[in-house]
């Protein structure tokens, strides 16, 4: 298709509408059009997806059920018949048949999923789909966390109770949203709930809305509602076979009838489908499965060993709110309940404090009576007999039961009891030790739980165990965890000893630019075998191990730092992976850097560690975590200006302004870290704070604290009052800094004045000073009389003695202030030399004079070479190239050279002799310009050159806007007047310069014709000397419109005089005022590189200076000497100095930190928050007192039933004692006959007998069937108390035919009490079966020695147990040990039964216990001695049977069953040993 073609097909657009545009907005169409295709491919696969894994259930067989009296036929079922499908109305297979749910309901593919969006204000969304009973957890885990994109949760909060709408005090539903949504939002938990609008699902939904609401948090909360489809109004808006994005959902609780509407706070929607309609509970099941699937996920990584844990949080609730709590805590889930939420909730708070004896069946249905109300009357008897148990089985199980209560104070939340309530249920746990709870509480971020429930005063830790949690913390961001953790004895030396330590840090860092880096880096040096790999994978190849170390930190932070500085961490001989070309750039920066000798691996100092973790908490950009390490670096000052200059290199390298922004104001907080400090020490000792600055610190790759805060153009830290005290110190050399400059000068010139005492010198202050502190002491120890002062001052000053002769004059001349006097003086006389020649002596032969201004050249030549390659700090010729070019000065200085020696060529030839002079002219004023450096060091001049710099930027700017103006009023104007000119100085000349000097009041004479003369130009543009003349007409006046000339130059001077030389002003007096706040501190920026030049500079001035530099030239290239390094800006000190003085840094960085905490507590916003506190807190009393106000009555009441019952047990009591003394009468024996067996005397018998009772042996599910025990009370289980209501289920022996066994029961009773179930159960006989636990001991070797015991392995797979079984005859051991033990073995432990020491006897609490049949064992110890035959015998059977026996120490954290572990804790008491 040609072009024209192709432009034919686009449709017509306005003409105003350029080309360009068109091609822009097309572009962004076809990216929208893009996004929308791949949006449409996303819910293509997801919805795939969901109609291959997920199913929905729904009826087969239509039958009209009877009991329904609509008009409409409805099915059994409970869906009407015209929502079936026609095969299961008019369905052939199922002819004649009886409707049953589980052979005419069938599964087919899913019809409802996607996004739900509800209607009202906030446009709120969610997902949702519709699932069958039977879908597996796994299916919708991979739902939830693959195609729904939720993270994996750290927590499962399911939230329980009561179905219909009820009403919480304004305070606990304030307290419970506020809690529920802290443990969720600092978890990252998932909340999963019932899902509908009613309830506590409603009450959970506005809690998450009042979070979202919130803009304290951040973060979504995923709240997961699992409700039944059948019940669910409106359900028809979500069925659609392909999925709605979105499907819109109206909530209209009004006509919902029997339905529910789906809660529009929730996130996340699973809706549960068994086929049927208008069936409440049908989710149970699956959510149950649901949790518990999820509850069997790694917590983190599978490393850790820890699964998600599940706590359940209830709230209100009735009968089937019991039984599930009871089914939680049969599985383990620890449970909180709330007190005050109303009904089952409240009935458990009252009663979770007493002892099980308490609860009896009478305070029971006063409870129920009394949190229930009128559904009271609704409950038999034997429901309150059931639920009595329920509740004792639940609060005996105290380790998984929280009560939270609002206390008086309002202390403690509701997050806070949950977590609670799962590490009081791990605590107890026998699989889950105190490391793992406190993984789990580092999983959450809670370090509040880890310090009061973790961290107590009865835990005892070693630092080394708490390695692994710190790890964790480290990697997960928990900056509170790991402040925690060092506060708890972690030693950070101990834990980052190990390299591999460190490594595994580096290579969890998050994504960011220095991982990046550092991925580039690992990628080069193993460039061989990996080249096609992506710099991203730099975690794949860290797992893997492949070749990355410690090495390629210090290459990438070394480059972030600068060359000048030494590799933090050297390379070692096992780095072979190392690139040739780093090791030789190592290399050579060992070499340049010449104040260090040369040291081997035996010298290298010991790793920091703090700065270790300091530099990787740095390198992520990382704030919170950097502080804690800072905090703990002893270097900190030079760690602090590290972390400026590292993160301000970052900043510049990376792509992402955001993290650049962060990054810069990260390195700022550290610059104020680094100045806090500097300020703390300066204010305690001077002249330590000055050693500090330059220093050379091991830890920042030999370098100091000056050099590194220069090299991260930290300008406030080097304007500081010290560090400039510093530079003016080593300005001023060996003479005072209180000399004047007029007595400096003078003794430069007549130098026998220093003698006179004219020019003070340092030494001789440091006498004076000690001299005058000696008298001090001699006065003080006149008044005193004691020679202490003496003594422990000693004689300091005695090694100071005064400066001779010579040493004062050479200190004088090599002081660089007076090295920068003559250097001053030298540059003036050779700019008057250079006029000179210039104006006067500049003949074709060069004379005396300018021979030598050729000779004073060449000196300047030589010493700016020598600043070229004078490296003192190490940093390389390309660093110090840059460097050198990036100066000002240098530049000019480069300029003014080689127009001199450009000139000096042209000006040797006759040819080019005149444009030789004319550019040495114009090197004179370069050479001119460069004499404002002098000025630098002056404090008032100094900043008003850097003014210039700024305002000669501005004006290049606005030079380059006036430009405009010019050339466009120019060649106007000379279009308008000249007629083709085609001499071009000329048409320059009118087109710009006249122009240009119009600005400056010359105007032109030749646009008006009143100063037209005609004998100032050329008619026709021949005379070069004169300009041409205007267009003439006839009369040889100007042809020109003189109207439009005026107007054109009325408004370029408008424009040009007005409006633009106004806005330079303008523009000059804005940077003024933004540059005058900064000039003094630039300035004293700047004035260290000056200070540093003249410092290294050779005391003579040019051009006698070009003999400093021979002997420097003979010194190092002929001699091969190397040069003497200056000490003044880099001191290496001794280890015990260095030590002392890190000391002395850390404890004035602890006063800093100290201050400064204490300006944030009085600082505005610190009050405000206070302020805030205590009105939230008078707001909380205000509310509790209005909901206690009606306490005194209730109390009242309370004590009124109580003298009520107390009389009542007092009557009771006098007619038992009428009873006993027979003077009872019939009406009162009637009267006693007929008491129900919930009497006082009963409960207070029941009391004493408690801890006889048996309570596996009362579970309500028998072990191996699907059988359920009648409930027994504590207060019921003994036999001599009346429980007229009993009727024990009865379980049959398999083995019964002729029913001989019934007539045997009354035989045999269970000595220890009821137990609900009748018969001989899935024991082997009735009355007592007998059994054998063998406890086999032996002592293994340690100090001291361990007792062990011999364990095998049960039928439950991972289930170990003492060797034993049911007895066939006293004498023998059981069958079933034959098979386990082995034959000889089993001969053997026969021969040794009558060895063995009896550790118990008697009755076993076990769960297949009946009425009639029970268990008894007898506990034998047989301990064995390590030479024993026995002894070989079995660990001959270990090596053969791995994993079936093994030996295990007796201790209480064995995973025995409960009896066995008392039967253990005997053994261990008869050893003598701890249990």
């Amino acid at each position: 298709m040609t072009m024209t073609g192709s432009t034919e097909m686009l449709p017509n657009f306005d003409n105003k509408i350029q080309p360009q545009q068109l091609f822009e907005q097309l572009q962004k169409n076809t990216i929208q059009i893009k996004q929308v295709v791949s949006c449409i491919k996303k819910r293509s696969t997801f919805a795939s997806w969901m109609t291959e894994n997920i199913q929905k259930k729904e009826c087969c067989f239509f039958e009209k059920d009877d009991k329904e009296n609509d008009s409409v036929d409805t099915c059994k079922c409970g869906y009407p018949k015209n929502e079936h499908v026609p095969e299961a109305i008019k369905s052939e297979d199922f002819a004649g048949e009886t409707w049953d749910k589980h052979r005419h309901i069938h599964e087919v593919p899913t019809d409802a999923f996607g996004d739900i969006s509800f209607g009202g204000l906030g446009l709120k969304t969610g997902k949702y789909c519709r699932v069958s009973t039977d879908t597996s957890p796994e299916i919708l885990y991979k739902l939830l966390t693959e195609q729904w994109k939720l993270s994996p949760p750290n927590l499962l909060i399911s939230v329980t109770g009561g179905a219909k709408n009820f009403s919480l005090k304004a305070r606990l539903k304030n307290t419970f949203n506020r809690g529920l949504m802290k443990v969720a939002q600092t978890t990252g938990a998932w909340i999963i709930t019932g899902g509908t609008n009613a309830g506590v699902m409603k009450h959970v939904g506005q809690a998450v809305r009042d979070y979202a609401l919130s803009s304290s948090m951040q973060g979504q909360i995923v709240a997961i509602g699992v409700a039944t489809w059948g019940v669910i109004h409106n359900r028809d808006a979500l069925v659609y076979s392909e999925g709605c994005f979105p499907a819109h959902y109206s909530m209209d609780t009004k006509d919902q009838g029997q339905f529910s509407c789906l809660d529009n706070n929730h996130t996340h929607f699973l809706l549960v489908d068994n086929g049927t309609q208008g069936r409440y509970g049908v989710e149970i099941e699956l959510r149950t499965r649901l949790e518990k699937c999820v509850s069997r996920k790694h917590l983190g990584n599978k490393g850790s060993g820890l699964t998600i844990p599940v706590v359940c949080v209830v709230l209100d609730g009735g009968p089937g709110t019991l039984n599930t709590i009871y089914n939680a805590i049969l599985n383990g889930t620890p449970c909180v309940v709330l007190e005050g939420s109303g009904r089952i909730a409240d009935v458990i708070a009252q009663v979770a404090g007493l002892p099980v004896s308490q609860v009896t069946i009478k305070l029971i249905h006063q409870l129920m009576k009394k949190f229930f109300g009128q559904e009271y009357e609704t409950f038999q008897d034997d429901t309150i007999i059931k639920w009595t148990k329920t509740i004792q089985d639940i609060i005996r199980m105290s380790h998984l039961l929280t009560i939270f209560r609002v206390g008086p104070d309002n202390q403690g939340d509701v997050d806070v009891a949950i977590l609670q309530a799962l590490l009081k249920a791990s605590r107890t746990s026998e699989s889950l030790g105190i490391e793992r709870q406190l993984q789990l509480a580092i999983a959450w971020n809670r370090a509040d739980i880890a310090e009061t429930e973790i961290f107590t005063e009865e835990s005892q830790w070693k630092a080394t165990d708490l390695h692994k949690a710190m790890f964790s913390a480290l990697v997960g961001n928990k900056p509170e965890f790991v402040s925690l953790l060092l506060e708890n004895g972690v030693s950070l030396r101990d834990f980052l000893q190990n390299e591999d330590t460190l490594c595994d840090l580096y290579k969890q860092l998050p994504n960011c630019f220095f991982l990046h880096k550092l991925a580039r880096q690992v990628n080069k040096s193993n460039s061989f075998d990996r080249r096609r790999r992506l710099a991203f994978s730099i975690r794949a190849q860290a797992h893997a191990g492949e070749g990355f170390s410690l090495t390629h930190v210090s290459y990438v932070v070394r480059h972030l730092l600068g060359s000048f500085t030494q590799p933090l961490y050297p390379p070692k001989q096992r780095d072979s992976n190392i690139s040739m070309e780093d090791i030789s750039a190592s290399l050579s920066m060992s070499q340049v850097n010449s104040q260090a000798p040369l040291t081997t691996d035996t010298d290298e100092p010991k790793r920091d560690v703090c700065r270790d973790l300091f530099l990787w908490a740095i390198v992520q950009n990382n704030k919170e975590m950097a502080e804690i390490a800072w905090e703990q670096c002893k270097d900190c000052m030079s760690a602090a200006l590290a972390a400026t200059k590292i993160l301000k290199k970052m900043a510049q390298e990376g792509s992402d302004a955001d993290e650049a922004e962060e990054m810069l104001k990260l390195a700022d907080h550290y610059e104020k870290h680094a100045i806090g400090v500097f300020s703390e020490c300066h204010n305690s000792d001077e002249e330590r704070t000055k050693k500090l600055l330059v220093r050379v610190s091991p830890v920042w790759g030999s370098t100091t604290c000056l050099r590194l805060a220069l090299e991260a153009d930290d300008k406030t830290f080097i304007a500081l009052t010290g560090v400039q005290a510093l530079l003016t110190q080593i300005w001023c050399g060996e003479l005072s800094v209180y000399n004047s400059v007029w007595r400096v000068l003078a003794c430069m010139v007549f130098f026998p004045l220093i003698y006179t005492g004219f020019l003070v010198f340092r030494r001789d202050e440091v006498i004076q000073r000690e001299t005058e502190k000696h008298e001090e002491i001699k006065t003080m120890e006149k008044v005193t009389g004691s020679t202490i002062y003496t003594n422990s001052v000693g004689h300091s000053s005695s090694h100071l003695k005064p400066l001779n002769g010579w040493s004062k004059l050479f200190y004088l001349y090599s002081s660089p202030q007076v090295k920068f006097y003559w250097n001053i003086v030298s540059y003036f006389a050779f700019l008057f030399l250079f006029a000179v020649v210039l104006m006067i002596d500049f003949q074709d032969v060069p004379s005396g004079s300018e021979v030598l201004l050729y000779i004073w050249l060449a000196s300047l030549v030589c010493e700016e070479i020598r600043q070229l390659f004078h490296d003192p700090d190490g940093f390389g010729f390309k660093k110090k190239a840059q460097m050198y070019i990036n100066d000002l000065w240098n530049i000019l200085d480069v300029l003014s050279i080689g127009i001199f020696i450009v000139g000096l060529v042209f000006r040797l030839t006759t040819v080019l002799f005149y444009a030789g002079k004319i550019l040495l002219c114009i090197d004179f004023v370069v050479f001119c310009l460069r004499l404002m450096a002098i000025f630098t060091i002056s404090r008032t001049l100094g900043p008003k050159i850097i003014i210039v710099k700024r305002m000669m930027m501005d004006l290049f700017f606005f030079m380059f806007l006036l430009s405009i103006w010019v050339v466009a009023y120019g060649v106007a104007k000379q279009g308008i007047l000249i007629h083709n000119d085609n001499r071009l100085d000329w048409i320059v000349r009118g087109a710009v310069y006249e122009p240009y000097l119009v600005i400056f009041g010359n105007f032109p004479t030749n646009i008006d014709y009143t100063d037209f003369n005609i004998d100032s130009c050329s008619v026709n543009g021949t005379d070069p000397l004169k300009p041409k003349c205007p267009v003439l007409n006839e009369s040889q006046t100007p042809a020109f419109p003189q109207w439009l000339t005026i107007i054109m130059l009325c408004i370029y001077l408008l424009f040009a005089n007005i409006l633009l030389l106004n806005l330079l002003i303008a523009i000059f007096n804005f940077t003024f005022q933004e540059v005058q706040d900064n000039t003094d501190r630039i300035w004293k920026f700047q004035r260290y590189e000056l200070i540093k030049e003249y410092h290294s500079r050779p005391t003579a001035p040019p051009p006698f200076i070009i003999l400093s530099h021979f002997y420097l030239f003979v010194k190092k290239m002929v001699l091969c000497r190397p040069s003497v390094a200056s000490k003044k800006f880099k001191i290496k000190l001794p280890v015990n100095e260095e030590e002392e003085l890190l000391s002395w840094e850390a404890l004035m960085k602890d006063r800093y930190l100290l201050s400064t905490q204490q300006e944030q507590s009085q600082s505005m916003e610190r009050r405000i928050m206070d302020t805030a506190n205590k009105v939230t807190t008078i707001n909380d009393r205000l509310e509790r007192e209005e909901e206690t106000s009606s306490d005194p009555v209730v109390k009242r009441l309370a004590r009124l039933e109580e003298q009520v019952a107390q009389s009542a047990k007092a009557l009771q009591w006098i007619m038992d004692s009428l009873k006993s003394q027979g003077f009872a009468a019939k009406e009162a024996q009637s009267l006693t006959s007929s008491t129900t067996d919930e009497s006082p005397d009963t409960y207070a018998s029941t009391s004493e007998k408690e801890d006889g009772f048996h309570v596996k042996a009362r579970q309500f599910h028998y072990p191996g069937s699907k059988l359920t025990r009648f409930p027994v009370p504590e207060e019921k289980v003994p036999w001599e108390t009346s429980f007229s209501s009993y009727k024990p289920t009865y379980y049959p022996s398999e083995d019964q035919v002729d029913g001989s066994e019934s007539e045997d029961l009354d035989k045999y009773r269970n000595p220890k009490g009821r137990t609900g179930i009748r018969g001989r159960g899935a024991l082997r006989q009735l009355g007592p079966n007998m059994s054998v636990d063998l406890v086999i001991t032996r002592w293994r070797d340690g100090k001291p020695p361990v007792l062990e015991y011999l364990e095998v392995s049960g039928e439950s797979q991972g289930a170990f147990s003492l060797p034993g079984g049911f007895l066939e005859a006293t004498d023998h051991l059981p069958k079933d040990l034959e098979r386990t033990m082995g034959r000889t073995l089993y001969k053997k432990l026969n021969e040794k039964l009558s060895d063995g020491e009896k550790a118990f006897q008697g009755y076993v609490d076990d769960a297949r216990n009946t009425d009639n049949a029970w268990v008894e064992t007898t506990a034998l110890n047989i301990h064995l001695d390590r030479g024993s035959q026995i002894m070989e015998d079995i660990e001959k059977k270990l090596m053969k049977n791995q994993g079936h026996l093994r030996w295990q120490e007796v201790s209480s954290k064995t995973r025995l069953n409960s009896n066995q572990r008392d039967i253990l804790r005997r053994v261990a008491i008869g050893h003598n040993r701890k249990f």
